[in-house]
């Protein structure tokens, strides 16, 4: 019996194939001319693999859009030909927002497609309802747009510490300021009329860190983030991990070996008791160091030759190198980055830190890449993971 002819396939399946092939397609472009812009075409099609003509479409819909343009300056080829006008990022037209809440203030900021602060303000909480926060949050951020004529924002990322849940936008906990399932995206999308993207910043910080920093190119990357909230996020051949509704990292009552301080959860020794600028800040009144909650007056204290206050940093960072090793064990990264005020401002924080870690493995642990500017990268960082990783996905209304 002769076999009927088989279907024709109607399913959409290719055509969604094919868009993530174009979106896996632009994104490497755009990264290619984000890490060695400005660069030839030519150079864009050799390191990416794809076909001279791919690359030109793809950098003309880039020109098209504002996000490139041609440089200036010609390049001549290795061989014989006529030189190459290369291309790079336009950095004179775009910017992301960026607002990240912390304990006691929000950092509003904008940033260039390279991830640099062009504008940043802080404010201090006048009061932390969501609501109340995240309105002033939108204030600020409108104001520094107004003070930098000639730039249109992509977009909004947010970043705090705590629970955030990534695919909803929502933060789902942070304890310390007593926020619970609040709809950041929808609600900053409210007040600014802009896309809004939302992450907790440890997971933000490594997408900065593989787009921006020292961490570029490695295969797989931990970040511990040691303020006053203690949380990691780890990232493994450039995708960071987020678990079902974005609760991996959360180690706040993760044991520290020799720990002491005793924990709201009834134990003692949780790293984020151990480790929080909070409990430094309290050491250091204890001490008649400081008498605030700003841990940059211990640093300014040690900078000053004060000795308590040098012991104090020290001690945390070695505290922080024990939790590192810890991190090391279980989970193999290649590199390690760390956010913590000690060995962020101080060479000999750092090496206390790495001290604690296996000889071997001290010298894959560095400081993160963005000392001055941490939390405004956080947030900015957001919204520019979500362009790296989709730049032909972006507002109709800004391409």
């Amino acid at each position: 019996m002769p076999r009927a002819a088989a279907p024709l396939l109607t399913s959409p399946i290719p055509r969604v194939a094919d868009s993530d092939r174009r979106r896996t397609s632009a994104s490497v472009v755009l990264r290619a001319v984000l890490e060695h812009g400005p660069v030839a075409r030519s150079t864009i099609a050799r390191l990416t693999g794809l076909s001279p003509a791919s690359v030109t479409d793809y950098c003309a819909r880039f020109a098209e859009s504002g996000l490139i343009r041609e440089s200036a300056e010609l390049r001549r080829s290795r061989g014989v030909g006529r030189p190459h006008l290369p291309v790079d990022l336009d950095e004179t037209r775009f910017v992301v927002g960026s607002v990240h809440v912390a304990v006691p203030h929000i950092t509003v900021a904008l940033l260039d497609l390279r991830g640099r602060v062009v504008a940043r303000r802080e404010m201090k909480h006048e009061r932390t309802e969501p609501a109340v926060a995240l309105a002033r949050a939108a204030d600020g951020l409108a104001a520094l747009l107004a003070g930098t004529p000639g730039r249109r924002s992509l977009g909004v990322g947010f970043a705090a510490g705590g629970w955030v849940d990534r695919d909803s936008g929502t933060v789902v906990e942070h304890p310390l300021l007593g926020w619970r399932e609040v709809p950041v995206r929808e609600v900053l999308g409210v007040h600014t009329g802009l896309p809004v993207h939302v992450d907790g910043h440890a997971r933000a910080l490594v997408n900065a860190e593989r787009l921006f920093g020292g961490a570029r190119g490695s295969r797989s990357v931990l970040h511990l983030f040691a303020g006053n909230v203690v949380d990691a996020a780890f990232a493994t051949h450039d995708e960071v991990h987020h678990g079902p509704r974005s609760q991996a990292g959360a180690i706040a009552h993760l044991p520290v070996p020799g720990g002491t301080e005793p924990c709201d959860c009834g134990r003692v020794g949780c790293i984020q008791a151990e480790l929080s600028e909070r409990t430094l800040c309290r050491r250091a009144r204890e001490a008649g160091i400081v008498d605030g909650v700003n841990p940059m007056h211990v640093v300014g204290a040690a900078a000053a030759g004060d000795p308590v206050a040098v012991r104090l940093l020290l001690e945390r960072s070695r505290r922080v190198g024990r939790a590192v090793r810890l991190l090391l064990d279980v989970l193999n990264p290649e590199r390690v980055v760390v956010t913590e005020i000690g060995i962020m401002h101080r060479e000999d924080c750092l090496t206390a830190l790495r001290e604690e870690v296996e000889a071997d493995r001290a010298a894959t642990v560095s400081p993160i890449s963005f000392p001055d500017s941490v939390l405004a990268v956080a947030g900015g960082a957001v919204a520019l993971d979500v362009l790296y990783r989709d730049p032909l996905g972006m507002s109709p209304e800004v391409i």
